[in-house]
């Protein structure tokens, strides 16, 4: 059969960091080897029975039957705008500064093909979840990476950034609580980066799909439109994923400054016709109800995160307490490198983990681990790591 060539954008793409996860997991668990997979961060906890019975009952409604609103019920919106006022005392107007998404990585994904023209410059503090770059790079855009590193407290170093880099720069992406290093941002780096982008005019798109999963009441990760004037140039992107056990049902949402909420919305209608209406009642319930789940979900993680924590720690290997997110970013053993020590490990005991540098430059020496098995297979797949 004739194969025909990719487009550039796409022949010039490295492979997508799990789908070569995938590969290699499917050649060990070729030859019988039994298999604990903690590397895509995709929860192993069931969806809420009420969520799910919501979308049962929305489901057998012939109005869900038919095309949805491209920008999402209002009554969804509203439930968005209800969450945020009352997580982080954000005020939204649900009819100009919401929009659903087919998750935030849909989102975040077409973002740049509303506002980046060819030659524009996207900041990106790396490491970081791989669509931010290449969104960027398929809108024609250029990249330029602002390395985290556990000196800075894994924070972009915002005043390292030249005036004629902020001149030039369209947007600056951030992502707090991170993925990968699980490092929460402070309100003095939101307040500082939202000050600069103001001055410069940058447009802040900040990913913000880890907030709910956090350890200490005392210290609850930030939306970065808490902070005063973050709405005149900030963009957030939220997801019900992470937070309600949701990845498969794909519901998201973008919320903030109306212009960039009003020109994604614009690539949306022109691209796909919206969220399923009978999800987007299931998210209504999630938003409305869910918050009790949710504190019980942040308990298993933390015990979890505490297992993992201790078992690395038994066996040498450093890392920092994770205060938020599904993740645990740790440090590959002395003297070798993140591709070969994941690689050794999964070939040698069958426990998956992600090589930080398939992240960006600065995530080499580190890999991640992702808290999404029960606590009994995690101390096995640390134990089997321990054995090497």
């Amino acid at each position: 059969m004739h194969a025909f060539p990719l487009a550039k954008r796409l022949s010039a793409l490295p492979p997508y960091l799990f789908a070569a996860i995938d590969k290699a997991k499917e050649e060990v668990r070729a030859k019988g080897m039994d298999i604990i997979s903690l590397g895509i961060g995709d929860p192993d906890l069931p969806t809420p029975d009420f969520i799910v019975e919501a979308l049962a009952a929305a489901a057998r409604n012939p109005v869900n039957h038919q095309y949805p609103s491209y920008v999402g019920l209002l009554s969804f919106r509203q439930a968005v705008a209800g969450w945020y006022k009352q997580r982080f005392n954000v005020d939204l107007d649900p009819k100009t500064e919401v929009v659903s998404l087919i998750g935030s990585k849909e989102g975040i994904a077409h973002f740049p093909l509303a506002f980046i023209n060819p030659g524009d410059l996207a900041l990106i503090a790396t490491p970081n979840y791989p669509v931010y770059p290449v969104s960027t790079n398929f809108a024609g855009g250029e990249v330029q990476f602002l390395p985290l590193t556990d000196e800075n407290d894994f924070l972009p170093a915002l005043d390292a950034i030249d005036a004629a880099t902020w001149k030039r720069a369209k947007v600056i992406y951030v992502n707090y609580p991170n993925n990968p290093t699980a490092a929460m941002a402070p309100r003095w780096f939101f307040e500082k980066l939202v000050a600069l982008a103001k001055a410069h005019e940058v447009i802040i798109v900040h990913d913000a799909a880890y907030t709910e999963i956090y350890f200490d009441p005392a210290n609850k990760p930030l939306s970065i439109l808490e902070i005063p004037g973050a709405k005149d140039v900030a963009i957030e992107f939220h997801s019900l994923s992470k937070t309600y056990n949701m990845t498969g049902w794909r519901l998201g949402m973008a919320v903030g400054n109306p212009s960039l909420v009003a020109g994604l919305g614009k690539v949306k209608e022109n691209v796909d016709s919206g969220v399923f209406q009978a999800v987007q009642e299931a998210g209504i319930a999630a938003l409305t109800h869910g918050e009790p789940y949710v504190q019980k979900f942040r308990e298993i993680y933390k015990e979890r995160r505490d297992v993992v924590l201790k078992c690395l720690k038994d066996i040498g290997i450093s890392c920092r307490t994770p205060q938020a997110s599904i993740y645990v970013w740790a440090k590959v053993p002395q003297g070798q490198n993140s591709q070969d020590f994941v690689t050794g490990v999964l070939k040698k005991t069958g426990v998956v983990i992600t090589p930080g540098n398939g992240f960006g430059t600065p995530g080499e020496g580190y890999f991640r681990i992702s808290l999404t098995v029960d606590t009994e297979r995690l101390k096995e797949a640390v134990s089997r790591i321990s054995s090497l």
